[in-house]
C-alpha cells in the first residue's frame, strides 16, 4: 500500500501529473442526515485491476485510505475502518462502483475519491464532498403573489393586454359617434322650431 500513497501525494502536489480517469456521477456536494446511509458513484472510462476509496478531511488535515476493491468482489479495508460502515458494489473492470456509507456522523464529513493505479501512478477521480448534519434544511416555499384588488381602469396604451374588453376604444368610439350623429340629426329640427315661435320681446 505503500506506492499508492506515494503516488497519491505526488498527484495532490503536482497539478497536472495525474489525469481524471474516474468520473464521479453524484454531485459534487452531498447533504445527508446523522444516523442516515448515502452512496457515492464512480463510473471508470478505462479498465483497472481495482479502485481505490479514499478520504480527505479537512478538520483533520489528512487523507485516509478507507477500502480497495477489486473485479473479482474482494475488499480490503484500511486500519480501523468498519466492514459495515463502507460498502463497496460493482465487481468488473467497465461497471461503474459504488461507495455505500451507512451509520453516518459528523466524523464522516470530508471529501471522498475513488482511484486506480496505472503502471505505478495513482489516478483520482473528481471527488465528492459529503456534508453530514443533524437536521436537513427545508425545501424553499414557493409563495403566490396576491390577487390584485384596484378597479377596472381603461387602458389607452398599444400594449394593453387585451384590446377586445370593455375599456376597449372600438367599443366606446362607436358609441360617442352614434351620440353625435343624433345630436346633429337634432340641430335642423331645433332650428326650425326657434324660427316657428321666436322669442317674446318682453321675454
Amino acid at each position: 500500500m505503500a506506492r499508492p500513497w506515494l503516488h497519491l501525494c505526488i498527484c495532490l502536489q503536482i497539478p497536472g501529473f495525474c489525469t481524471n480517469l474516474l468520473l464521479s456521477k453524484t454531485p459534487g456536494h452531498i447533504l445527508a442526515q446523522t444516523n442516515n446511509k448515502t452512496e457515492i458513484l464512480c463510473e471508470l472510462k478505462k479498465e483497472h485491476t481495482g479502485v481505490y476509496w479514499y478520504r480527505w478531511s479537512q478538520e483533520r488535515q489528512n487523507f485516509e485510505f478507507l477500502v480497495f476493491s477489486n473485479p473479482f468482489g474482494k475488499a480490503t479495508y484500511g486500519a480501523n475502518i468498519s466492514q459495515d460502515k463502507f460498502i463497496v458494489h460493482g465487481a468488473s473492470s467497465r461497471t461503474p462502483y459504488s461507495l455505500q456509507i451507512s451509520h453516518l456522523h459528523a466524523s464522516d464529513n470530508g471529501t471522498y475519491y475513488c482511484s486506480v493505479s496505472q503502471s505505478s501512478q495513482l489516478f483520482l477521480g473528481s471527488g465528492t464532498r459529503l456534508d453530514v448534519v443533524d437536521v436537513l434544511p427545508l425545501p424553499p416555499k414557493t409563495t403566490q403573489a396576491p390577487l390584485s384588488k384596484k378597479p377596472l381602469r381603461c387602458v389607452t396604451k398599444r400594449k394593453a393586454a387585451d384590446k377586445k374588453g370593455a375599456c376597449s376604444p372600438l367599443v366606446w368610439i362607436p358609441l360617442v359617434i352614434s351620440i353625435l350623429v343624433i345630436l346633429l340629426s337634432l340641430v335642423p329640427t331645433a332650428y326650425r322650431l326657434h324660427r316657428k315661435h321666436p322669442a317674446s320681446p318682453g321675454g
